[in-house]
């Protein structure tokens, strides 16, 4: 039996963590589209059975008996609604105070829990708080619950920000030229709940911002009958502007304006809230501000998601030229002819080693495969012997069970070749790979030489997802780091190195999950650069189930994340380390982490904002953020030579895969945040790359 290293536990715990935190991310999300939403107003409809006196001036209707109240005559009850408002709340409150005026002011619930010291000062300067409901919404077509919900929230925000509730409720699309039969029904389920209605008979329409003599106009009442006048204090400069001239006007013209409570003598407009309801009121009131916040800060991410997009579509239309007439121009001054080690560590590879090896002993140039046995335990070591029996540049190596970086150790010290190439033990090499990868080293500078790496199963959706991923995230990401010469991983999957540089660090090392991207970087702040030759092919196994798609990139990202903590001290280190630690790790982060990150906040946010007044921008922004997604992806795979018919599936890429790869960057995160150390994790393969030229004796 292999040799076994004790397997820490991952902890489960964060599970259960994370799925609380999205839960109440989207609890939070619901709660702030529901009150951003743009609710339609219903046409106003028949007048058959309401009561005359409701619809023949600005009235207060106490509809549990019901009755209805007009204003005085030469009485004006002020009324602002849909506050408060940030900008304009104050300023109207020092209009009024300059004139000496009290006015009642409907807010909405959303904009009080928003605004909860609008709410207090308003009450402090003696003026009166209505309901005009929670999301401004019309109460015509709601049901009974729907009025209730409504109107209770809005004493809960009320409660919570000020330690008051109110009996007065101004429903929002009804006036008293608009009262109809829907809207009288309306009035009465607000009745039911010990509510008095106040209707206005005066609109100045300052909402449309029609100019100060419009507002004016529309404000004034007329031969002398008391009246209802609805304004707004969201209106703006135009509101303030008409108040400073009608109040005077009015108060010479001998006209008493004031509050409704004041206009109509009502014993009690607000009341002072109950314990249980403060309570209540101050939860409600950090729900409605902590998912304000997470909406805005959701939409910062998406223009940031967006903005990082643009960047990297700027970072490849400018590099991917420059690449490509590099590379066509480059030739090796001299062609090298000496035996190429090519190390294959192998851990339970039979279903593939064969195909690797028999691609290996295909290519053009001279090589020596050596296969780690790393304490297999299916028929690996076999299928190697055999092979091993009738190709003379066979050498197979057995140890126990100690890791991949241990297998390449291994194999390194039992090389004859100053050259080496590392190869996985489930992929297949074309002919003239090495060749390619090898040429570079005619350079003395150069210690590392990345391969062009390929998806060999195509057939599923979840395979071509990773074809996509494998041409424009990674194979597209490496001819900018190589223009850049900050290449961070040279791939574990094709990969050729000088061995001298790799003794010279001390060996690949085991201190993270990504020994490749951890070997790459050790050997960049060593001063050797790493480049990248697209020309030098390879075809992989992708995994074909989401659970080992799942377990390969956790140990991948999360590999990475230790690689770039390991190797932080590049930023501040000269030449080629220098430049890795300035430029390729912040490339990495950002584009590879941070933006895996939030690239689902494009989606989430899109989601809700499909319920809000904004839904048209933010649907402009999602499909924006494809078409930088897809320009990308045409030009990697133009620049592969692969076909365009994949990219077909990217819509669905970005909203299916997308996700799955945000959570394993989350996992990871919170895993290294945890301090746990992952096991290896082997992947079960199958041997489905295609077929395999014929190998050289």
């Amino acid at each position: 039996m292999p040799r076994r290293s004790p397997i820490p536990r991952t902890p489960r715990a964060h599970w259960l963590l994370l799925g609380l935190v999205l839960l109440a991310l989207c609890s939070l999300l619901s709660l702030d589209a529901l009150l951003r939403a743009d609710v339609p107003s219903t046409p106003s409809g028949t007048r058959q059975f309401v009561p005359q006196s409701a619809f023949s001036g600005g009235s207060v209707i106490d509809p549990r008996e019901p009755t209805v109240q007009h204003p005085p005559p030469r009485s004006l009850a002020l009324t602002f609604a849909d506050g408060p408002d940030p900008q304009w709340t104050p300023a109207v409150l020092d209009a009024l105070a300059r004139h000496g005026v009290r006015a009642t002011f409907f807010v909405t619930g959303a904009q009080a829990a928003k605004h909860p010291e609008l709410i207090r000062r308003i009450v402090e300067a003696g003026h009166e708080i209505g309901n005009r409901t929670l999301t401004r919404a019309d109460l015509r077509q709601a049901g009974d619950l729907r009025v209730r919900l409504e109107l209770q929230a809005t004493d809960l925000a009320l409660a919570g920000a000020a330690g008051i509730t109110t009996n007065l409720v101004q429903p929002p699309e009804t006036t008293t030229g608009s009262l109809d039969y829907a809207a009288w029904k309306a009035v009465l389920r607000i009745g039911n709940h010990g509510r008095q209605v106040v209707l206005a008979d005066l609109d100045s329409q300052d909402w449309r911002q029609p100019g100060v003599d419009a507002v004016l106009a529309n404000s004034t009442p007329r031969d002398g009958r008391g009246a209802v006048l609805l304004m707004h204090d969201t209106a703006g400069p135009g509101t303030v502007e008409a108040l400073d001239r009608l109040l005077p006007d009015l108060q010479r013209g001998g006209w008493r304006v004031g509050s409704v409570g004041s206009t109509f003598q009502l014993p009690a407009t607000m009341n002072e809230a109950r314990i249980i309801d403060r309570v209540g009121g101050t939860l409600f009131v950090a729900a409605v501000q902590l998912s304000a916040w997470l909406s805005d800060a959701l939409r910062v991410l998406l223009w940031v998601a967006t903005a990082l997009a643009t960047l990297r579509l700027v970072f490849v239309l400018l590099v991917a030229p420059l690449h490509v007439r590099r590379t066509r121009r480059w030739q090796a001054p001299w062609q090298i002819s000496q035996r190429v080690g090519v190390i294959v560590p192998a851990y339970n590879e039979e279903a593939g080693i064969a195909s690797t090896v028999r691609s290996i002993l295909t290519s053009e140039h001279p090589v020596e495969v050596i296969v780690v046995d790393d304490g297999s335990t299916d028929r690996t070591a076999e299928i190697v012997e055999r092979l091993q029996q009738r190709f003379a540049h066979v050498r197979l190596i057995r140890q126990p069970n100690a890791g991949k970086a241990a297998a390449l150790n291994t194999g390194m010290a039992a090389a004859n070749s100053e050259l080496l190439v590392m190869v996985d033990g489930d992929t297949v090499l074309e002919p003239d790979a090495v060749g390619h990868l090898v040429a570079h080293f005619t350079d003395p500078l150069i210690g590392a030489v990345s391969g062009n790496v390929k998806v060999g199963n195509r057939r599923s959706l979840l395979a071509r997802w990773q074809h996509i991923e494998y041409v424009i995230g990674f194979n597209l990401d490496r001819r900018i780091y190589d223009l850049l010469h900050c290449t961070p991983t040279v791939p574990g999957a094709l990969g050729a190195f000088r061995r001298s540089a790799i003794e010279r660090i001390g060996g690949v090392s085991d201190d993270t999950l990504a020994e490749d991207t951890d070997l790459t970087m050790a050997l960049e702040r060593d001063g050797w650069r790493v480049v990248y030759e697209e020309q030098a092919i390879s075809w992989t196994e992708a995994p074909t189930t989401y659970g080992q798609l799942w377990k390969q990139r956790y140990r991948w990202c999360y590999g990475t994340l230790q690689a770039a903590w390991k190797h932080r001290h590049s930023v501040v280190e000269r030449g080629a380390a220098g430049r890795l630690g300035r430029l390729g790790l912040p490339y990495l982060l950002v584009f590879q982490v941070l933006l895996q990150v939030i690239a689902p906040v494009v989606d989430v946010t899109a989601f809700f904002a499909l319920f809000t007044e904004d839904a048209a921008t933010v649907a402009a922004t999602w499909l924006g953020f494809l078409v930088l997604q897809a320009v990308p992806g045409v030009i990697a795979f133009r620049l592969d030579g692969e076909r365009l018919r994949p990219l077909l599936t990217l819509p669905l890429q970005q909203i299916v895969y997308r996700q799955l790869m945000y959570m394993i960057v989350v996992q990871s995160v919170i895993t290294a945040l945890a301090g746990a150390r992952l096991p290896w994790q082997k992947l079960e393969r199958h041997g489905r790359i295609g077929p395999v030229p014929a190998a050289r004796r």
